[in-house]
């Protein structure tokens, strides 16, 4: 079997930091042969909180992908992984839904309300076609902080559970899934790859 895994970062977290760095390595042992990292770079000043900015950086970072990405078949591959952190996470199920049209699994890392409005084809600028239940689960695991200050966090689990996404929450994580407690963070990182390699090695994807 053919297996590739794709990484999407965020804005500031690149495919290094901790999240995306020893979710890789955690593939390649599950025989991912072959993985790409998405390294799109914008220089998009502050956009939290900004709905147009985090818009207009979305819709360039997207096409940034979309160029990086444009070489592999993907029908050379039978198990097709994407990991993601923030923004793109929109990127990763967004791409997929455009692209691809057959089974993606996904490791949700910090997803935004806007992962879920592009899990259910909604405009991501007004999620005005958003309902209240997903036809097709979204096959994925992801992962926020309760102190993520990106998100609505209640929204968001309502959300992934509405797209039948299961979500773990990390008491005082920020979005980087971190505290002000460095041996608190080792816990949660341990606790967050294990759940990653569960889904991973699980072969229909949900848990």
């Amino acid at each position: 079997m053919s297996k590739i895994a794709v990484y999407f970062p965020g804005v500031g977290y690149h495919c290094d930091k901790p999240l995306l760095y020893y979710s890789r390595d955690i593939a390649c042992e599950a025989g991912y042969d072959k993985y790409v990292n998405v390294d799109y770079k914008y220089s998009c000043g502050k956009i939290r909180g900004d709905e147009a900015k985090i818009y207009e950086t979305y819709r360039v970072l997207y096409d940034m992908a979309v160029d990086i990405l444009k070489d592999i078949d993907w029908d050379e591959y039978d198990d097709i992984l994407f990991v993601s952190k923030s923004i793109g996470t929109v990127i990763a199920v967004t791409y997929a839904g455009k692209m691809i049209k057959r089974g993606v699994r996904h490791i949700l890392y910090t997803p935004l309300k806007y992962t879920f409005y592009a899990a259910g084809g909604c405009d991501l600028r007004s999620g005005e076609a958003i309902s209240s239940s997903f036809s097709d689960p979204l096959d994925a695991v992801a992962f926020i902080g309760k102190n993520d200050p990106w998100s609505n966090v209640p929204e968001v689990v309502n959300m992934a559970g509405e797209a039948g996404v299961a979500i773990y929450t990390y008491e005082d994580a920020n979005h980087s899934l971190e505290t002000s407690d460095t041996l608190t963070n080792i816990g949660i990182i341990d606790d967050v790859m294990r759940k990653s390699r569960d889904y991973i090695n699980n072969e229909s994807g949900l848990i």
